[in-house]
């Protein structure tokens, strides 16, 4: 692959992985807001599905075409800001995958609710907090290692 095609398809997985958290975020937010079992089960697996196909799978390209795009330019993996790039993206993957397990166990809690025409329980309540509260390393944690692409800063780690 050539170092452009590379980098095109690197910046697409970012700006992916970017845009769905964020739209996902904001979605499940407005959602929750309204109380609305029914709704929140509907937005919730609109939700899940998204991560799957849209996150999921900009998680798994990004770093092999950060890795290939290295190789291509010739950067070390342990240039300062690619290995704090690499370290942003494992906290954002330690923050990313319990909200995948927090947003199904959501979308299940509010569709028995919804089922039983109940309002939502009180573990829901518990794994919406738990939920909204890793979102922001996450989202700070992709934002860093943005800036971190863009701007190359001289960093010494090591």
């Amino acid at each position: 692959m050539t170092e452009e095609l590379l980098r095109l398809l690197h910046v697409i997985g970012a700006t992916v992985l970017f845009g769905t958290g964020a739209g996902i975020a904001f979605f499940m937010v407005m959602a929750h807001r309204t109380g609305d079992p029914k709704l929140i089960a509907h937005v919730a697996g609109t939700v899940v599905i998204a991560d799957t196909i849209f996150t999921a799978t900009a998680a798994i390209l990004q770093p092999v075409t950060g890795y290939l795009l290295a190789q291509s330019i010739g950067w070390s993996l342990q240039e300062g800001w690619i290995a704090l790039s690499l370290l942003l993206y494992v906290l954002t993957g330690v923050f990313w995958l319990p909200v995948v397990w927090i947003q199904i166990r959501l979308r299940n809690l509010a569709r028995t609710a919804a089922a039983a025409g109940l309002p939502l329980p009180a573990a829901y309540q518990r794994l919406y907090c738990i939920w909204f509260a890793c979102g922001f390393p996450a989202f700070f944690a992709v934002l860093g290692i943005i800036w971190l692409m863009l701007n190359k800063p001289s960093i010494t780690l090591f």
